[in-house]
This record gives C-alpha cells, structure tokens and sequence, in this order.
C-alpha cells in the first residue's frame, strides 16, 4: 500500500506526515508524532480513550482516517496547557478535585469536557453527563468528574 504524505496541524502546530490510506488518527499521533497522551483502547469508538478536538469538536480518533484529517485543527491533551506552560483550568480543576485515579481516560474526559465547555459555557448536570457520556472509566464512578466540570462552569451539582 502507497503511503502519502499528509499536512496535519496538531496543536496549533504544522506536522509532514507520511500516511497508508488505512493509517488511523490516534496511531499517527502517538507512534508518528509521538503524542502518546491520547490513549488507544478499544479501536471502536465505544471508550473515548482516544478523544481529541477536531476543529473544536470531540471525536473519537480511533474512528478517523488520518488522510481525512489534512487540513483540519487537531487538539490533543497535550495541546490543552496554555501558551506559557500552565494546566487549563480544567486540568487543575480535575487534579484539585481528585478527579484522577488510574488516569487512563483522563485525556479523553479533558478534551470531551472542553468541547462542552466551548459550546454550552454553563451547561446543566444533564449536559455534562451527554457530553461524557462517550468515555467511559473504570475507577471513579464518574461524580467527581461530572462535580468538576460543573465547577469549572461555575455550576454546582445536585447530590447523588
């Protein structure tokens, strides 16, 4: 199979990339770019490790031909941090708030909170829930994610 070489801007920065048609997003950005803070899991869309921002938007990247992607803004979690270095407030928020424990979806909960975020600045408990509700993690019970972003948004939720 013919590779090609491709133009991605991942993180606000221009990447070269020689691609197979069949190459998928999340295994250019972590064995080609070596972006390796997007997970890769399931390789179905179902667990959203491998979430990025694409054009803004989450998306699984698992599902996404990196040829389809040329041209378009790709945000990764370590393209989250602020220009002089600092955590997003959605990264503190979350380590504050000890909505970490294995870690492993974190990434894909980040980027999928901040597509929210974007949109919907004040979103409602039920909202938060719809937007996350594409990854899935095996260790916090989902609360204190679901309390975090809603801090973050300024909202505090109703007890559970």
């Amino acid at each position: 199979m013919a590779e090609k070489k491709i133009k991605l801007k991942v993180n606000g920065c221009n990447f070269t990339v020689s691609v197979k048609p069949t190459d998928i997003l999340v295994d250019v950005l972590r064995d080609k770019l070596g972006l390796t803070g997007t997970k890769k899991s399931c390789g179905l869309g179902d667990c959203g490790a491998c979430t990025v921002l694409l054009d803004g938007k989450a998306v699984n990247s698992c599902l996404m031909l990196a040829a389809d992607v040329q041209g378009r803004e790709i945000t990764t979690i370590e393209g989250l941090e602020r220009e002089d270095g600092t955590l997003h407030p959605l990264q503190e928020a979350f380590i504050e708030n000890a909505a970490i424990q294995c870690g492993f979806c974190t990434p894909g909960m980040l980027l999928s909170a901040k597509s929210l975020l974007d949109e919907i600045p004040n979103p409602t408990e039920e909202e938060v829930r719809q937007a996350l509700s594409g990854n899935l993690c095996r260790c916090t019970g989902y609360a204190k994610i679901v309390q975090t972003v809603l801090d973050v948004s300024g909202k505090k939720s109703s007890p559970r």
